[in-house]
C-alpha cells in the first residue's frame, strides 16, 4: 500500500514539476536573452530585485497554461519590502508582448482585491502591449476589471506603477490610476496606442520614444520619476514606500549646512533654488521630490523631519518668481491629497506673487486649478505648518495655506515676510494712485510681517536659523491629534 502511495504522488508531482518548468521558463531562452540584450531586466528579475531577498510568494504562477502562455505574460504575487507586505504584478514581455489575456485580466483583479482587502501596497511594473488580440474571440465573463478596482484603491494603500517598457492601452492606463509612477528613462513608455496604430487612425508617423518616452511624460505629468534603468526605479519604489505612511526613521540633520540667509536673498525680485531651502530644513538624505519637470514652479516633495515623514509643497522662485499656474495647482492639488489619503502631515513654504495672470492662463483654467488646489489644503485633516519665507500675495497666499485659522498646526513667517492683495507697485498701477498713495502701499509692503503678527495673523515670526527647529517642535504639537488618512478621496485622481 506504501509503494502504491508512493507511486501515486511521484506521477502527481512529476506533473507538477513539468508545469512549474514551463512557467518558470517564461518566453524562452532565446526571448530572455533579447531582453538582456537591450539592458532590461526580466520580470521575474524585477520582482526578487523589488523585495526583500528571499521573500516573494507567487499567486497565479500556472494561469495561462492551457494556451501556452506561461503565468499569462504577469508575474504576480506578494512580498516583503523593508519588512513590510506588499503586492506587486511584474508583465512579462517575453510571453506574448506582455499582453493581458482573460487569465491575465483575473489576476490583475486578484491583487487588486487583494490590496483593498488586505490593506497593503500594490506595485504594478509595467512592460506589456496592452489587450491580447488573439483573446478577443474568447468568450469574456462580466466581472470588475483591474482599473475600475484601482479606482477605489485611491487613498486607501499605497499604489505605484513603474514603467519599464512599452506599455499601451489597458496596460498603460493602470499608471495614471496609480498614485505614483516611474519611467525608465529609454526603456519605457506610456501610450493609448502604439505607433502603428497610430498611423491607422491618424497618418501620423512616429516612433514609440517620441510618442510616449520619459521625456514626453516626465513634462506631460503623468509620471511623477525618472529613473537611469530598472534597477534604479525599482530602488525608488522602495524609497517612496518608505514615506508611506509616515515613517519614523532616526532623525539626521539637514543635507545643507548652508543658513537660510545665506540662501534667500532679501530682494524679492532676486530668485533663488527651493531645493537648496529644503536641503537646509529636512533631514540629511531624506528629499524625494516629485514631478520636478511639471508645473515647475511648485515643488513637491516627500521629505523627513526629525525621522517623520512628510508631504512638502513649496513655491519655487527660480520660475517665474513662483507664480502659481494651472499645471502647478494640479500638481500640488494631486500630491496634497495624496498625503492626506496616507496620513503625512503637510507643510507648506511660501514665496510667490500669486496665480500667474493672463489670457494663457485664463485659457489653461487656472482660476478653476487654482480652487481646486485651494481646497485641497483646506481639507487637509492632519498637521499643516504653513511658512511664508518672503512673499505671499493674493489668491496665491490662500493655496498656499496662508489664510489665518484655516487648520494649521502653525502658521509662521520670515521677518523678511510680505503679504496683501497684490505687490504695491502692482496694486498701485491697477488703480491709477497718485505718489503719496503709492508710496503707502510700498511702506506697507516694506514693514514685513509684523502687522499680521501683531493680529496674529501669524502665529510666530521666526529667526531663519530657528526655522527647522520651530518646524521641528510643531510638528511634535500636530502629531498629538495625529494625521487622520481620508480613506476614498475622490479627487486623489486626475
Amino acid at each position: 500500500m506504501g509503494d502504491q502511495h508512493h507511486e501515486g504522488w511521484e506521477a502527481l508531482l512529476d506533473g507538477f514539476e513539468r508545469r512549474t518548468t514551463a512557467a518558470h521558463a517564461q518566453g524562452g531562452a532565446e526571448r530572455l536573452a533579447r531582453q538582456h540584450a537591450k539592458g532590461a531586466m526580466t520580470a521575474i528579475e524585477r520582482v526578487t530585485a523589488l523585495l526583500d531577498p528571499g521573500s516573494f510568494r507567487e499567486i497565479g504562477t500556472f494561469a495561462g497554461m492551457g494556451i501556452g502562455a506561461p503565468r499569462d505574460a504577469l508575474v504576480a504575487g506578494h512580498g516583503l519590502i523593508d519588512g513590510r507586505a506588499v503586492l506587486v504584478g511584474a508583465e512579462d514581455a517575453t510571453v506574448q508582448g506582455g499582453s493581458i489575456g482573460s487569465a491575465g485580466m483575473s489576476k490583475r483583479a486578484r491583487l487588486a482585491v487583494l490590496a483593498a482587502q488586505e490593506r497593503v501596497p500594490l506595485v504594478m511594473l509595467l512592460d506589456g502591449a496592452g489587450h491580447r488580440v488573439s483573446a478577443q474571440p474568447e468568450r469574456q465573463r462580466p466581472a470588475p476589471t483591474d482599473l475600475s478596482l484601482l479606482a477605489d484603491l485611491a487613498g486607501v494603500v499605497p499604489t505605484i506603477a513603474v514603467v519599464h517598457g512599452a506599455s499601451a492601452g489597458h496596460g498603460a492606463l493602470t499608471a495614471p490610476l496609480c498614485d505614483l509612477v516611474i519611467m525608465v528613462r529609454g526603456q519605457g513608455q506610456l501610450f493609448v496606442a502604439g505607433p502603428p496604430l497610430v498611423a491607422a487612425a491618424t497618418g501620423e508617423q512616429i516612433d514609440k520614444e517620441s510618442l510616449g518616452g520619459s521625456d514626453v511624460h516626465l513634462s506631460s505629468g503623468v509620471a511623477h520619476l525618472g529613473a537611469a534603468d530598472d534597477r534604479e526605479a525599482l530602488l525608488l519604489v522602495r524609497r517612496v514606500l518608505a514615506y508611506l505612511p509616515a515613517n519614523t526613521a532616526t532623525a539626521q540633520p539637514p543635507s545643507s549646512s548652508r543658513p537660510l540667509t545665506q540662501i534667500i536673498p532679501v530682494n524679492q525680485r532676486e530668485p533663488y533654488d527651493m531645493t537648496q531651502v529644503l536641503d537646509a530644513i529636512f533631514d540629511a538624505g531624506s528629499v524625494l521630490e516629485v514631478q520636478d519637470r511639471f508645473g515647475t514652479s511648485l515643488v513637491t516633495a516627500f521629505a523627513r523631519l526629525a525621522g517623520v515623514a512628510v508631504a512638502v509643497v513649496a513655491n519655487q522662485p527660480m520660475v517665474r518668481g513662483g507664480a502659481l499656474d494651472a499645471d502647478a495647482a494640479a500638481k500640488a492639488a494631486r500630491f496634497i491629497d495624496l498625503a492626506a489619503a496616507h496620513g503625512l502631515a503637510l507643510i507648506l513654504l511660501a514665496d510667490n506673487p500669486g496665480v500667474i495672470p493672463g489670457a494663457a492662463a485664463e485659457r489653461a483654467g487656472a482660476l478653476r486649478v487654482a480652487a481646486r488646489m485651494f481646497v485641497a489644503q483646506h481639507r487637509h485633516p492632519g498637521p499643516k505648518l504653513h511658512v511664508t519665507l518672503r512673499k505671499a500675495y493674493g489668491f496665491g497666499s490662500s493655496m498656499m495655506g496662508q489664510n489665518p485659522y484655516d487648520g494649521q498646526t502653525v502658521t509662521l513667517a520670515l521677518p523678511d515676510a510680505t503679504v496683501g492683495a497684490m505687490p504695491a507697485r502692482g496694486g498701485a498701477d491697477a488703480i491709477a494712485a497718485d505718489d503719496p498713495t503709492r508710496q503707502r502701499l510700498a511702506d506697507l509692503e516694506q514693514g514685513g510681517p509684523w502687522r499680521q503678527a501683531d493680529t496674529m495673523s501669524y502665529d510666530e515670526v521666526v529667526h531663519p536659523h530657528d526655522l527647522r527647529q520651530a518646524l521641528i517642535d510643531s510638528l511634535r504639537l500636530g502629531s498629538a491629534r495625529g494625521a487622520r488618512p481620508t480613506p476614498h478621496r475622490a479627487n486623489l485622481r486626475p
